[in-house]
């Protein structure tokens, strides 16, 4: 099978969609993240299917490779990695509330939500951000498609202006790897991309 005219169709759609995207908002979320590292704060992350493993993939980067050589580390807390606590929430409470639970009497002052969802619509993902709005927290929200209800909610919105969960999902990762990238050169004066 040849396969090489799709695989160029989508690595150039890729292109074009990241030429699209905000960077001021990159830039703000970049600042907010830093703020919160300074202040102790927490940075919950959370989101459902891909976006929940791209959740975790945050927590990972930021909690060991922008983290390992400083005393003030980013903490970083993704809500979708505990399964038993998400399924006895699940369970006894309703899937809705997986995420806003955990936030709640938890959440303080000058923590920061991560929000990822593709469509921007996912009920236990807005019932979480309503919550921590409430709350007086910042919400950065990660989204594709028009952005839904969450583009709306955010604080600042990291939106990718793609009608394709794929694309949505992979740039979702580049703003992960991209926002590591720029801090571990502002940390540690090393450029990550060379490593």
């Amino acid at each position: 099978m040849e396969f090489q005219n799709s695989i160029r169709d989508y690595i150039a759609y890729e292109i074009e969609i990241l030429q699209k995207l905000n960077v001021e908002a990159i830039n703000e979320t970049l600042n907010l993240l830093l703020e919160a590292q300074k202040n102790h704060n927490k940075i919950y992350v959370f989101g459902n299917g891909g976006s929940s493993a791209t959740a975790s993939h945050f927590q990972n980067d930021f909690g060991k490779s922008v983290s390992e050589y400083v005393e003030d580390k980013f903490r970083f807390q993704c809500l979708n990695d505990n399964v038993p606590t998400i399924m006895a929430i699940a369970n006894d409470i309703g899937f809705e509330e997986i995420f806003r639970f955990q936030l709640q009497g938890v959440i303080e002052p000058g923590d920061i939500v991560i929000a990822i969802s593709g469509s921007g619509n996912s009920k236990n993902i807005i019932n979480a951000v309503e919550y921590a709005k409430n709350c007086g927290n910042k919400v950065i929200g990660l989204t594709g498609y028009n952005g839904g209800k969450l583009r709306e909610l955010s604080d600042v919105s990291l939106h990718v202006p793609v009608n394709s969960m794929q694309v949505t999902e992979d740039i979702h990762m580049v703003f992960d790897h991209l926002m590591v990238s720029v801090l571990y050169q502002h940390l540690y004066g090393k450029n990550h991309l060379s490593q």
